[in-house]
């Protein structure tokens, strides 16, 4: 589906708005999907937006994004992002746009934040603007599909 976008979001981000809004602030995933589908619907970008605690459901998700030819695939590995290698793997099938995201800025955190595996083979790194992050991965895709 080549305008399609898959946004995945790893474990814990269930939790946002309770958990630890000092870092990731205040906004729900609810709330973070709403905007982010009114931005995809301006680009007429279709969103399939999910969220999982279990890394093999995240890799069978991104075997559908694989599967259907989506467009591109936004990623919030969330604790994930840091040693999973078989999302590292589904990720290097995948053949389209990868953006990985994060709410914080994982530099400015703790070392065990620092070293990403899907930055290795993500497009494009986007980072520390909160809920917006996500916004910003809409628009990172739309002008990549626009430019071709």
């Amino acid at each position: 589906m080549p305008n399609t976008v898959h946004v995945l979001n790893g474990p814990n981000l269930n939790l946002l708005g309770e958990r630890e809004p000092h870092i990731y602030g205040a906004e729900t995933l609810a709330d973070i999907e709403a905007r982010t589908l009114d931005r995809a619907a301006r680009h007429a970008l279709d969103i399939v937006f999910r969220q999982s605690n279990h890394e093999g459901v995240l890799v069978d998700w991104i075997q559908e994004a694989r599967a259907e030819k989506a467009a591109a695939i936004v990623i919030n590995g969330a604790g994930l992002t840091f040693y999973s290698i078989a999302i590292l793997n589904a990720l290097q099938a995948y053949d389209g746009i990868i953006i990985e995201i994060h709410l914080s800025n994982p530099q400015r955190r703790e070392a065990m934040y620092h070293d990403s595996l899907i930055s290795k083979i993500a497009t494009g790194v986007i980072e520390g603007f909160l809920g917006d992050t996500y916004e910003l991965a809409i628009e990172a895709v739309a002008l990549r599909l626009r430019r071709g």
